[in-house]
């Protein structure tokens, strides 16, 4: 059983080649599960969100050790708020609980605890909750000799957590009644892995399980969020917001389906634009499967767009500053700061189908591995493209299921 643990006696976090690391061996288990799957089978408007709809800062993950970004939930009657990681592509949810029977990685604050909470019950083996968890962790759930449901959800870096289907009440704020009485959760009791020192980790993806489901039968299907970039300096309030939003500001692109992975965000990516001018690349190249994900942190792009992309910056950012050795999965690295390359790196375009577009600042662009080496924050992958969460620092990102369509606001973390 772990202790308490907090920021300061906390076990050392992941450091930023081990985090990229984790992202690489999570896209290549998802490339690995699409050729198993193929083998077998613009508007501009506002943003007002709605008053029924419910935003809570989100918060960069670096200080506990993941690359990805956390907020703090409640959990249980009295509720004890936790720390977890908050990702687009993960259809359920699961934090970390007393008494943990096999294994708790060390994490900040205290795990939760069933026995304190007036409202926890646990889903025996027969309840639809249970039967849902195939579709939603792609493993089959499994009985206790107490018929209670137990879970096992994995990862492609191996990480995983195996536990007891529990459903408690959900609070997202300290001031407010709860936001959902029944939320269904994973109550784990061995999670291993690198979760960094969060709590565990809550899905917003499309299955019924996820926390965006969930919730959205009370506020809504839609959601949003802006990801803060990482080093505090610019658009340090991030939020994620769960609820119904009216127009203003965005500009949307159709949200896509794909039958191999239903729970995720899909949509088409058109061009990309350095300066303005289209990379020199057949448009028939764009045609790959391409999502986006707010738990992959670094966008990859079909081989052929990637090197063309790559040509290009390499071409103006090494006009003045000598390149240096490859920092796997980055292959286009620099000598110099991310501050002196930011001032000569030009305005690089993503534009999606219908005209919904992300306009890449060079903090989106770069990304700093060691003191003096700054890369090219993309990479290359031959099955399908991500728009990860270095590419949506600062934007203001619409899901909204109900119309099908996902929207770009700029300037989301004021």
């Amino acid at each position: 059983m772990q202790g308490r643990h907090s920021l300061e006696n906390s076990e050392p976090p992941l450091s930023f080649s081990e985090a990229l690391a984790l992202d690489e061996a999570r896209v290549k288990s998802l490339n690995s599960k699409l050729i198993k799957n193929n083998q077998t089978a613009a508007r501009e408007s506002g943003h007002l969100v709605d008053p029924e709809a419910v935003t809570v800062p989100l918060n960069p993950g670096v200080p506990i050790g993941v690359l990805n970004y956390y907020t703090k939930v409640g959990l249980g009657t009295p509720p004890s708020f936790y720390p977890v990681v908050i990702d687009t592509g993960s259809s359920f949810s699961w934090i970390q609980c007393e008494p943990c029977e096999v294994y708790c990685h060390p994490q900040v604050g205290s795990h939760f605890d069933p026995s304190s909470s007036t409202t926890y019950k646990s889903l025996s083996c027969d309840t639809s909750q249970c039967s849902s968890l195939r579709e939603a962790t792609l493993n089959s759930p499994h009985c206790s000799s107490s018929n209670t449901c137990m879970y096992v959800t994995s990862y492609g870096d191996k990480s995983y957590s195996k536990g007891y289907l529990g459903q408690d009440s959900l609070s997202l704020t300290a001031s407010s009644e709860p936001a959902l009485a029944d939320f269904v959760f994973g109550c784990g009791q061995d999670n291993e892995g690198l979760f960094g020192q969060s709590a565990g980790l809550f899905g917003l993806a499309r299955n019924e399980l996820s926390m965006f489901s969930q919730l959205s039968t009370k506020y809504g299907k839609a959601f949003s969020y802006c990801l803060p970039t990482t080093d505090g300096q610019t658009g340090s309030g991030g939020f994620p917001s769960i609820g119904t939003t009216t127009s203003t500001t965005y500009k949307f692109t159709p949200m896509l389906t794909d039958s191999r992975f239903p729970g995720l965000y899909f949509l088409k990516l058109s061009a990309i634009t350095v300066s303005g001018k289209p990379l020199n690349v057949p448009s028939s190249e764009y045609n790959v499967p391409t999502f986006i994900d707010s738990g992959r942190v670094i966008s990859r792009l079909a081989v052929p767009i990637y090197t063309a992309l790559r040509e290009e910056m390499v071409q103006i950012i090494s006009s003045k500053y000598q390149m240096t050795r490859a920092y796997s999965p980055f292959d286009a690295c620099f000598e110099g700061s991310l501050e002196s390359i930011s001032t000569i790196v030009p305005l690089v375009q993503l534009i999606f189908q219908t005209g919904g577009e992300l306009n890449l600042a060079p903090r989106n662009m770069l990304t700093k591995v060691s003191e003096g080496t700054t890369c090219l924050a993309f990479a290359s992958n031959s099955n399908m493209a991500i728009i990860g969460n270095h590419q949506q620092q600062t934007f203001d990102i619409l899901y909204d299921i109900s119309n099908s369509r996902i929207g770009f606001a700029a300037g989301g973390c004021s």
